[in-house]
């Protein structure tokens, strides 16, 4: 196994299924989580909410990476107006509505995907469309509450967003 499709499994080692140690760097930073210390908490928010938007941003980057590498493209049935591709676009949409106007995020040193073989390829997408739609599900709570809280008819202003990616996912 050569060092790219090491580094491709490296950065999927995970499942969504099993507990992980607190200590586990290997999986914890390669994968983005949105976790307690980032802010996107009721109170968090209220206080700061650029740190948790940030955060969202740095993971739609993230998976927006991976929907646009060959795991998704490099084969001729994933055809860019299919599923897959409408994904892509959405991410890359939404994380266009989240950078501001002024000065853009710094985002983490993502590392591009190392190009798979085509065996790796099926599975790869099945943890990586598993992974983002735990990593929207939480998202979408964020906005939803953000929403909520913002909204004077209380309208939850991110539903077509949420559903597109449970769909798609």
């Amino acid at each position: 196994m050569g060092p790219e499709v090491g580094r491709t499994q490296e950065i999927l080692n995970t499942s969504e299924d099993l507990p992980r140690e607190e200590g586990d760097d290997e999986t914890t930073n390669e994968v983005p989580r949105i976790q307690c210390g980032d802010g996107c908490d009721p109170q968090g928010l209220r206080d700061n909410s650029q740190f948790c938007l940030q955060r969202i941003h740095q993971g739609l980057v993230f998976y927006e990476k991976l929907l646009g590498s060959d795991i998704f493209t490099g084969e001729p049935s994933l055809l860019p107006d299919g599923p897959a591709g409408q994904l892509h676009a959405s991410l890359l949409g939404l994380r266009q509505l989240l950078q501001p106007e002024g000065p853009h995020w710094e985002t983490e040193q993502i590392p591009s995907p190392s190009p798979s073989q085509p065996w790796q390829r099926l599975l790869l997408r099945f943890k990586i469309l598993r992974s983002l739609q735990a990593f929207g599900a939480v998202a979408a709570r964020v906005f939803a509450h953000g929403a909520a809280t913002l909204s004077p008819s209380g309208q939850r202003l991110t539903d077509g967003t949420q559903i597109s990616l449970a769909r798609q996912g």
